[in-house]
């Protein structure tokens, strides 16, 4: 009688029930993950709060989840694991979103403090475990600690440069009561560029005969698209783009050149052979080392950004633009005029060449199709506006060179940790967000099945995304380097289930390829179906490999 009392009377909050009280204060709608037994309180504090929460099939899958989420909205994405194996799990997406600067917010289940000093089951010290993987990693070990705390994750995750925050929750302190209250949102200051940075920048352009500009991840973060475009065409300067800039500048327009990043020396070091002065903006050296690029010694680099530049031996700015990027950009077009210097033909080249390599790569009929005819006809079926999550593998070394973007967060790319299970995971968060458009996941047969299972999350959830394998049964990248560095291949080849039956078996819809002719008419079925997911298989013809590296060393060696 006296305990049903006591509870009765209760009114404070447990810290399980405060830290979700944060999360509704964060504007969290949406939680990716899988429950365990030293999560419990939390999770019915979930329940009760109304935030919806997504079972996956495999904490990597949440973890990629929320990767996406982030990159889409710019607002934390948050990933709920348990302790020991399940916080093992969200390694690989936790450290994805940490070097890509997608917002993260991860949070697990710990055993209860008094157990920490002692060999317990299932105990590992998350907080140092996520420590190198994240920008903040704290442990809640006093209930009054826990507004303060989530606060600061979410405010480290979606700061500076984004990326994945981590909270570990031990299971005794969850059930305590807890006094706080959630701490408020604050607005962050918009920082503007200094005015003497500005101009000198100006003048450094106005001056150059050859510029280009190299745009990357930041600027898509910072929704910079239309001012790169704008500065690309007053000031006729040409625009490259890392892996993760593509789209911003549209494909259509004459001075995006194309992609750098692909492992071979390509066409587009041409433009850089040229360049007296690149113009960073938002570029991150974890996108692509400037040893891809940094051609010669005459070359001088304006660095535009949000964040003052890493330091590196091949990316030494003369001036840095630091602030928001929109608003530097424009600055800088008041005070700067190219009009006495001549149109940059030789480089604008650089990027027709490239585009009339995917014309006619368009036009071979073959099969097993190859990459270039495969991207070609995946761009005819995508709108302007719809997104393609590419995984890691020897596609993605094609889509990041040739796949065209009209705009920018299009085409959603694991770049800087570069981890295969990115896609399936990658699109049911793009389609849960972005539902009017279509998404398609573009895996390897080795990637697609290192997350295969979150097609059951998409067909419990009702996430109607398309899922395209390109099928040849090895680890296509490797064979690839494998064969490049000692003209044979190892350990890489495997055989695959019928995926067209694995699809149907989780009840999705399957399709298999039978010619070149077929694709499209395959791929615009997939994407009628909007009961469950579609997975296409396509066999694909990767000698094109091989073929792409003696063309590039023929070219430069």
């Amino acid at each position: 009688m006296c305990a049903a009392q006591k509870h009765d009377t209760t009114t404070e909050k447990t810290t399980a029930q405060v830290l979700v009280d944060c999360l509704k204060a964060e504007g969290v709608d949406v939680i990716f993950g899988i429950p365990g037994e030293e999560n419990l309180d939390l999770m019915f504090a979930i329940k009760e709060a109304g935030i919806r929460f997504i079972p996956t099939r495999h904490e990597q899958g949440a973890a990629f989840m929320a990767d996406v989420y982030g990159r889409l909205t710019g607002r934390a994405g948050v990933c709920l694991a348990t302790l020991g194996p399940g916080a093992t799990n969200l390694v690989t997406g936790v450290a994805d979103a940490f070097l890509d600067g997608a917002p993260l917010v991860a949070i697990t289940g710990q055993v209860s403090t008094e157990l920490m000093q002692l060999t317990s089951h299932q105990y590992l010290d998350l907080s140092a475990m996520f420590s190198p993987i994240t920008k903040r990693s704290k442990v809640v070990m006093r209930p009054d600690t826990v507004t303060e705390i989530c606060r600061l994750a979410f405010k480290y995750a979606e700061s500076g440069k984004p990326g994945a925050t981590h909270i570990d929750l031990p299971k005794n302190i969850a059930h305590m009561p807890c006094p706080a209250k959630p701490l408020r949102r604050q607005q962050p200051p918009a920082l503007y560029a200094d005015p003497a940075a500005v101009t000198e920048a100006a003048r450094m352009i106005s001056e150059a005969r050859n510029p280009v500009i190299l745009a990357g991840a930041g600027a898509v973060r910072g929704h910079a698209g239309q001012a790169v475009t704008t500065m690309a065409e007053r000031l006729h300067i040409p625009v490259v783009q890392t892996m993760m800039g593509k789209g911003i500048i549209p494909c259509d327009n004459k001075y995006r050149m194309g992609v750098v990043g692909i492992p071979q020396h390509d066409y587009i070091i041409d433009a850089f052979d040229q360049a007296d002065l690149v113009i960073g903006i938002g570029y991150d050296l974890v996108e692509c080392s400037p040893k891809k690029w940094h051609t010669h010694d005459d070359m001088k680099i304006i660095n535009i950004a949000a964040l003052p530049a890493d330091v590196n031996q091949l990316y030494e700015p003369e001036i840095e633009v630091v602030g928001n990027l929109s608003d530097s950009i424009y600055q800088i077009l008041r005070a700067a005029c190219r009009d006495d210097k001549p149109e940059p033909e030789s480089m604008l080249a650089v990027g027709s060449r490239l585009h009339k390599e995917l014309e006619e790569q368009g036009k071979d009929n073959s099969f097993p199709m190859k990459p270039g005819r495969l991207i070609s006809d995946i761009r005819k079926v995508l709108g302007r506006s719809d997104i393609l999550v590419s995984d890691v593998g020897a596609h993605k070394i094609w889509i990041g060179r040739e796949y065209p973007c009209y705009e920018p967060n299009t085409c959603l790319i694991s770049n800087g940790f570069a981890s295969m299970g990115f896609a399936v995971p990658g699109a049911f968060a793009a389609k849960m967000l972005r539902p009017e458009r279509r998404v398609l996941a573009v895996s390897g047969d080795g990637g697609f099945m290192m997350n295969s299972q979150e097609l059951e999350t998409a067909v419990r959830e009702k996430v109607p995304f398309v899922t395209l394998i390109w099928e040849d049964a090895h680890y296509g990248l490797i064979k690839w380097k494998e064969e490049e560095q000692f003209g044979d291949v190892f350990g890489v080849g495997f055989t695959n289930p019928d995926f067209c039956a694995l699809a149907e078996a989780m009840h999705c819809h399957g399709y298999r390829v039978g010619s070149c002719e077929d694709f499209i008419p395959t791929l615009e079925r997939a994407f009628e179906n909007t009961d469950a997911p579609s997975v296409v298989v396509v066999p694909v013809d990767y000698s094109a490999n091989m073929e792409l590296t003696r063309t590039l060393r023929a070219a430069y060696n």
